[in-house]
């Protein structure tokens, strides 16, 4: 059963290191939580570290950028950990072959950006997907068309035997007050019509991969028991943590505030009926990071 509590502060110091989620946690893709960058400053202060562990189709250096654009300050975090830099890697490894058939928005496509960390990458050719060996998937089109929209060029993809890259398993997200669809619902569907689906970020191994890499050169050597994964998505955040046996505090006013009844905080039975439907079981549960 999750421990609701009130505040990062009453569990700080049971944990040297932080994954923490962005959209939902410390920003609403519009601006900063002010209470959450205070919570990770206090926690830095106390001598933890943290690393933004985030499903964005992009590199660490774009997520900067965009933090900047947000106002979320840099003296809140270490490090960042991308969904992006995990896909890419394998993209210029030649996970789905040199000619690739792109989907996202124009945002999207500093994917394509040189990875100095990929030693003899292979050559990515952007093309139609009639010439395509294979599928790079950063977001839909359009964010808020329904997936389904695809259909057609995945039944096509599925039929010459494509691997669809999903740069981002979340299905969706909220800016603002919109919800958005995102690269997971895309991957979702292929895999669902019977298409290869290859994911890099939360929940799967991967990114959490990374998120090591990067703690490791920050110096920082710490006990997996000592690590707190923060987030708003259970089939992310939540089961990600679960996967690799740490522990996790779920944010139940981000993806699921309505599921949860969450105002301040979550209601606590129907938070209760809510992670049992989820099949989730986060070691503690916050209304909002604070």
């Amino acid at each position: 059963m999750t421990q609701i509590i009130n505040s990062l502060a009453d569990i700080a110091n049971r944990y040297d290191v932080l994954l923490v989620d962005l959209w939902g946690c410390v920003h609403n893709g519009v601006t900063a939580h002010e209470e959450a960058v205070a919570a990770l400053r206090g926690f830095k202060q106390g001598g933890g570290t943290v690393v933004l562990l985030t499903n964005a189709p992009r590199s660490r250096h774009e997520v900067a950028k965009q933090l900047k654009r947000l106002k979320v300050p840099e003296d809140c975090y270490d490090s960042i950990a991308t969904s992006g830099d995990s896909a890419r890697a394998a993209m210029f490894r030649g996970a789905v072959g040199e000619k690739v058939w792109f989907m996202g928005q124009p945002f999207d496509e500093t994917f394509f950006d040189p990875m100095e960390l990929i030693d003899d990458p292979v050559t990515i050719q952007r093309v139609e997907l009639e010439d395509a060996d294979g599928i790079v998937c950063c977001g839909p089109f359009d964010p808020y068309a329904d997936p389904a929209v695809n259909r057609p060029q995945f039944l096509y993809a599925k039929q010459k035997g494509l691997k669809l890259l999903c740069a981002n398993p979340d299905i969706v997200v909220d800016r603002g007050e919109k919800r958005e669809w995102c690269a997971g619902a895309l991957a979702a569907l292929y895999t669902e019509m019977g298409g290869e689906s290859l994911y890099f970020g939360k929940p799967h191994p991967p990114i959490y991969d990374l998120a090591r890499r990067r703690i490791a050169a920050l110096g920082v050597d710490v006990d997996p028991t000592r690590i707190l994964a923060i987030g708003d998505g259970v089939h992310t955040d939540i089961d990600g943590a679960m996967g690799e046996d740490i522990d996790s505090l779920f944010i139940s006013g981000g993806l699921a505030a309505a599921e949860t009844k969450t105002s301040h905080q979550p209601d606590p039975e129907a938070l209760s009926t809510y992670l049992e439907k989820e099949n989730a079981s986060p070691t503690y549960t916050i209304g909002q990071l604070r």
